[in-house]
């Protein structure tokens, strides 16, 4: 890392391989070199520490969504007018009309159907002892949940992890992963197309509330398929990669899970941490509208900003032994979910979900031993790909 004579400078890669898979220490030292840093081979700016990153997300006028949140022309084209490349007042029209039915109230009639989803998963999984973390549970239950609350067909739900990778990394710069991934993504807008044109999907459903909003005159014919697009594979990923790395942390820190069994009421905030600490939204990007200053450093108008969530979440200016797993610690504030009028729309089911295997969990099991795992590597998300475990279960469950 350089510096000029005002400017903190790097030629740091937040895409490459060896960053991805060890992110941390490199945002560390973002941290230590200012609140917004110029990235050389990104020709972007990166806020990183939690007061600037707040900042950045609380003032939407200045760092506008609605020329995308990608690192990439391409992408950013592709995905404006959505909910996530606009801003009000097209982006607040966009999300009433799905946001009624995300809240944490609308959701409680599904929260008996994910309670009992998740039990039966955990009581399965684990009379075998040994499976893996993130193909059989992370992944299963939002598979068997996500899909019939947007009201999807079964025959495309085999596609969605592909389809949600793809989208996820299609938000980085045009490297290798993002060019991939943007020859995928033709796939999901022709879907999206086809079930707003048809309308197959599940009456009462999540998708068919976006076609009543189109028949409506609330939306346009256009805008239909853009909510899907933003709202059909996205909806899963930070599920999955929390519950992952929920089980990852737990069976590194025992005595974590010591608290959270002794104490179930602990489990909603140790949730949190886990989003806190292993965010799986790393960044998205804004665009600068106007010069801003940043405690005194300037990102000029017309500047492309990333927005490290995941840096804001590990600040040593705002969290106390920032890298400790602390079960018991005030998350209140975290970034995991984003914040402002972005903020994830999914947040409250993804809680839902994560919080009812933790419970499961915790009922049935003492010790979780880990066995080999490999690492995501993804432009955006982070998370684990696979995670073997052996768990040591109580007596019986209680």
């Amino acid at each position: 890392m350089t510096m000029s004579t005002s400017i903190p400078i790097s030629d740091i890669d937040l895409y490459s391989d060896d960053v991805l898979a060890e992110p941390y220490e490199h945002y560390r030292r973002l941290r230590e070199a200012g609140p917004a840093v110029w990235l050389e081979r990104h020709n972007a700016w990166v806020v990183v520490r939690y007061d600037s990153v707040r900042a950045v997300l609380r003032d939407w006028k200045t760092f506008s969504s609605a020329s995308g949140v990608a690192l990439n022309d391409t992408l950013n084209t592709a995905m404006q007018g959505n909910t996530l490349g606009s801003d009000p007042p097209l982006h607040d029209l966009l999300r009433n009309v799905v946001a009624s039915r995300m809240t944490a109230q609308a959701l409680r009639p599904t929260q008996e159907m994910i309670d009992q989803r998740a039990e039966a998963l955990v009581e399965r999984l684990v009379s075998q002892h040994s499976f893996d973390a993130v193909l059989d549970l992370a992944q299963a239950l939002p598979l068997s949940i996500v899909p019939d609350f947007i009201g999807l067909p079964n025959d495309v739900r085999e596609h969605l992890l592909d389809w949600a990778e793809a989208t996820f990394n299609a938000m980085g710069p045009m490297n290798e992963r993002c060019t991939h991934a943007l020859q995928t993504l033709p796939e999901v807008f022709s879907y999206a197309r086809q079930i707003a044109a048809t309308g197959n999907l599940q009456p009462g459903s999540f998708g068919a509330g976006v076609l009543e909003a189109q028949r409506d005159g609330r939306i346009t014919e256009a805008q239909c398929p853009q909510l899907f697009t933003a709202y059909l594979v996205p909806s899963m990923d930070t599920t999955i990669s929390a519950v992952g790395s929920a089980i990852w942390l737990f069976g590194r820190y025992p005595e974590q899970w010591d608290l959270v069994r002794e104490n179930p009421s602990l489990i909603p905030n140790a949730f949190e941490e886990v989003l806190r600490l292993e965010s799986p939204l790393q960044s998205f990007t804004r665009k600068a509208t106007s010069d801003y200053d940043v405690e005194g450093i300037s990102i000029p108008a017309g500047s492309r900003v990333v927005v490290l969530f995941a840096s804001a979440n590990r600040d040593e200016r705002k969290w106390e032994q920032a890298d400790t797993f602390d079960v018991t610690r005030n998350t209140s504030g975290h970034l995991g979910f984003g914040y402002g009028i972005h903020l994830c729309a999914g947040a409250s089911l993804a809680r839902l979900e994560g919080q009812a295997v933790l419970g499961a969990l915790a009922r049935r099991v003492e010790r979780f031993e880990l066995g080999t795992s490999t690492r995501k590597l993804n432009n955006v998300i982070r998370g684990l790909r696979t995670l073997a475990v052996t768990v040591h279960t109580t007596t019986k469950p209680s």
